[in-house]
């Protein structure tokens, strides 16, 4: 927020005044509030005290007694330009752009060459849902000041609102060049392409910040979505040693699953785990992170876990299952896939798993039975399997009548 005008520092005729302006002047604006609060109750018409009573306030951080001054001011002195633009600057700095928004339209019609109304205004008309008035305003800002940063970022926010990111995109990059202070704007961009489904604009403008750990966790996350598994672990590997978040932790986990380097990613899933026990979805990746790197009895536990947490969740008995057969207990790997299956988990792989569990258990009957059920529920949509159980199925059927 720019500065408050400080115009109206009038010599009066009283001595609290006097002394108000004095301290003013050296910074002493706890006393200025003491002197011109003096000058007011010995003249409560006094419009300059009143004035110079809301910048002592300002100066101060006190906004809301400033506002109440400023309106004082202008109760007594209709239209004085430097209280409305002060007023609407704080009620700006305040979140009230509805209640800003005529006290800075006045001043903007007053000094129609100046920038600082015309800039407020534009701002009070964006927070009050007139991204087109604003546009025209911020216009004509950049016509007062073509240097003004501010005013460039105004602009291409406007535009935004209304949906023309093609036209705002350049307005961005216009602040930014002016004043490196702007450059976040730039991340606001790549925001809006993410919100506009064009994640290779936003990946290029992340791309831009490599010192910012924000940016490339969030550009990590979009090319891990674009399965760009490589740079992905690379930006996140980077983040992660920025700032060793949980959050970050985790992601960066995610990265080298996808990426297959489970090797790095078991390591960094046993400290999320052991840092939040009770996330199921953490556990979960831990899970299987483990069972793809063979590590079966160890996967199970993790299963199991989860299995504790989430005792309803139908696929962690069917994944539980897996692992369970994979350690050689058959058992108890058929009696989670029941469960799954009362669960809901009613599906042709879980019946096609079911099968080879029972036929290398030479349970024929219920294999062939199992083997016959996934066959009817797969209907042409896992060939490979579908080949498998009709031969296996054919040769039970064989061993049985033999019997």
């Amino acid at each position: 927020m720019w500065a408050l005008v400080a115009a109206f520092l009038f010599l009066q005729a009283s001595d609290p005044a006097s002394e108000g302006q004095k301290a003013l002047e050296e910074g002493k604006y706890e006393a200025a509030v003491q002197s011109f609060t003096e000058a007011i109750a010995a003249d409560p018409k006094d419009y300059f005290s009143h004035f110079n009573l809301a910048l002592a306030y300002g100066y101060l951080h006190r906004d809301a007694e400033g506002i109440a001054e400023y309106r004082k001011t202008l109760e007594l002195k209709p239209g004085l330009y430097e209280a409305e633009l002060n007023a609407g600057m704080m009620l700006m700095g305040g979140k009230e752009p509805a209640e800003a928004l005529p006290l800075l339209e006045d001043a903007a019609r007053q000094k129609p060459a100046e920038l600082r109304p015309r800039y407020f205004l534009a701002e009070a008309q964006l927070e009050t849902g007139a991204p087109e008035r604003a546009e025209e305003s911020f216009r004509r800002a950049l016509e007062i000041d073509p240097k003004s940063a501010e005013a460039e970022l105004g602009l291409a926010r406007a535009l935004a609102r209304q949906d023309k990111l093609a036209e705002a995109a350049p307005h961005f990059r216009l602040a930014a060049g002016m004043d490196a202070a702007y450059r976040g704007g730039l991340l606001e961009l790549a925001g809006l392409y993410e919100k506009d489904n064009r994640p290779a604009e936003a990946i290029a403008i992340y791309r831009e910040f490599p010192g910012n750990a924000a940016a490339q966790k969030r550009l990590g996350e979009l090319l891990l979505e674009s399965r760009q598994y490589a740079e992905g672990v690379s930006r996140l590997e980077a983040a992660y040693a920025k700032d060793p978040s949980a959050a970050n932790r985790a992601l960066l986990a995610q990265a080298y699953v996808l990426n297959r380097q489970l090797d790095k990613a078991v390591p960094l899933l046993e400290k999320a785990v052991a840092a939040d026990a009770e996330d199921f979805d953490l556990r979960m990746s831990y899970a299987r992170a483990l069972r793809d790197l063979r590590r079966f009895p160890e996967a199970t536990a993790q299963f199991q876990e989860a299995a504790r947490l989430k005792p309803g969740d139908a696929k962690v008995w069917s994944e539980l299952a897996a692992a369970l057969y994979m350690t050689g207990d058959v058992r108890q790997s058929l009696a989670d896939l029941d469960r799954a299956r009362d669960l809901g988990e009613d599906t042709p792989g879980n019946w096609f798993f079911r099968a080879i569990i029972l036929d290398k258990a030479r349970q024929l009957k219920p294999a062939l039975e199992a083997y016959q059920r996934f066959l009817s529920m797969s209907q042409g949509k896992n060939p490979d399997q579908e080949f498998q159980a009709r031969q296996r199925a054919r040769i039970i059927q064989k061993d049985l009548e033999k019997r």
